[in-house]
């Protein structure tokens, strides 16, 4: 004889598989779920397919240039490309917004471009949404439709207390209505299940990373679908559940994922583009300019490497002087560049670092953090990328200005050139993306695992509730 929790569920299912409203709803969130997995899938292969490209393409003219100058060949540049993991098919994270692509030059430090536009307006995401956009935002949706009149309604009927008349505990009760529901929650996941083999496509790293993606999604799920049986074990009416479970959602996931960055902001405020350019253009002012060797802020390096070829003017240096110049401006640009981008980046850590203090009241945004982590799509991704890209332009722009020093003459500077195979033997950007950084991970981990227990731990009380109910 089955137990009386394993005969409630199954038959919440039943009652379920005979409403058309909630086969509708939940036909309707699969096909999406799976609609939104397979068109990311493309969108992802083909984005993968533009920017190795547009790599080869810019690697094609690199390598093209003819003899020249080498400082003509610092200004020509060449564009990098961020390179993505598989999983970000499923979280594009914030990859949509801070652009893809970098172009390197000398004395420059160019910000990301080419950000997808249409990832930058809301109600285009709502019409080509990815999969973790519609387990996030639109599937606790569906678990509250399927669930706020789950005790409630039955109330109302009059059921609850047949049921209560022929013995059944409350607790038993809600814990077959949290088994079927739980069910249906956990089914979510084989869309998502059969999108990350889709995308992973054998590889190990990406398969252990989407296998952690799926208790996160399942935790968030769970915690909806409970959250809704315990509304509606509380409130004396479906109608009540369902405004209390959607004002919950509305709050939970619409409202305080948008307000949490805001506050963020507020806190570790970061200055406009063009006074963040001002900024950095005043402190390259008192660099001097590189591109004069008779600049009087190389006054004291025209000093020292007097001194360090024992000789009293440039023109008896056995290296040209103008290159020099151009490699030590590079190197003092390089610092200021680098001591801006580690303040914007620290910056940009203290606003995720109050965002992740936010996620304990708000899960959405724990649920974030994880996704994003595990799809390789979240800040410090993007945050590596830049810093080996600022590397990798500071070298190739130092070992062309060593050209200009070594095989260039000081007399008719301009008109000269060098080979063309010094640039071709250059080596190509390359960039491995970090992986998680699990130990900043736990407190995403801890919030959503909190918003997963608290549902738990309060369904045995509402359990009891229902039994004082049935005795008065």
């Amino acid at each position: 004889m089955p137990s009386p929790t394993l005969a409630i569920a199954r038959h919440e299912l039943r009652t379920l598989s005979r409403s058309r409203g909630a086969l509708a709803a939940a036909g309707t969130t699969l096909l999406l779920l799976l609609a939104s997995a397979l068109a990311s899938l493309d969108l992802a292969a083909q984005a993968a397919e533009s920017r190795a490209r547009q790599q080869a393409e810019a690697e094609r003219q690199w390598q093209a240039q003819p003899d020249r100058h080498p400082h003509r060949v610092i200004h020509f540049g060449t564009f990098v490309f961020q390179p993505l993991g598989p999983l970000a098919a499923i979280d594009p994270g914030i990859t949509a917004h801070t652009g893809h692509s970098l172009f390197l030059e000398g004395h420059r430090q160019n910000s990301a471009n080419f950000a997808e536009a249409r990832q930058s307006s809301v109600l285009l995401r709502f019409g080509l949404p990815t999969p973790a956009f519609v387990l996030q935002a639109l599937a606790p949706l569906l678990l509250v439709f399927l669930a706020f009149g789950s005790v409630a309604a039955e109330r109302e009927r009059g059921t609850l207390a047949l049921l209560r008349a022929q013995g059944v505990p409350g607790r038993t009760l809600l814990a077959g209505k949290a088994l079927a529901h739980g069910g249906v929650a956990l089914a979510l996941l084989l869309p998502l299940a059969l999108a990350i083999l889709l995308a992973a496509g054998g590889e190990a790293g990406a398969l252990a990373r989407g296998a952690l993606m799926l208790p996160a999604y399942g935790a968030w799920l769970l915690a909806w679908s409970l959250g809704a049986i315990l509304a509606s074990a509380l409130l004396p009416r479906a109608r009540d559940a369902l405004l209390t479970l959607l004002g919950a959602w509305i709050l939970l996931v619409v409202v305080a994922p948008r307000l949490a960055p805001l506050a963020a902001e507020a806190l570790h405020p970061a200055p406009s583009r063009l006074a963040a350019e001002l900024a950095v253009a005043a402190d390259l002012a008192k660099v001097g300019d590189p591109h004069d060797p008779n600049d009087p802020n190389f006054g004291p390096f025209r000093a020292r490497v007097l001194a360090q070829h024992g000789v009293t003017d440039v023109e008896a240096l056995p290296v040209n002087w103008g290159g020099l110049v151009s490699m030590e401006g590079e190197r003092l640009q390089g610092e200021v560049f680098r001591r801006h981008m580690d303040a914007a980046q620290a910056r940009e850590r203290a606003q995720a670092a109050t965002l992740d203090g936010a996620a304990w009241l708000a899960p959405a945004l724990a649920l974030r953090r994880l996704s994003m982590a595990l799809a390789g799509t979240d800040l410090p991704g993007h945050q590596a990328f830049v810093r080996a890209a600022e590397e990798h332009r500071y070298a190739m722009v130092q070992a062309l200005n060593a050209l200009h020093v070594h095989k260039i003459r000081r007399q008719d500077d301009r008109a000269q050139r060098v080979g063309r195979e010094h640039w071709l033997a250059m080596p190509a950007f390359h960039h491995a993306p970090p992986g998680p950084d699990w130990p900043a991970l736990l407190p995403a981990a801890g919030a959503l695992l909190l918003w997963l227990l608290l549902p738990l731990a309060l369904l045995p009380l509402a359990g009891r509730r229902l039994d004082r109910e049935a005795r008065a």
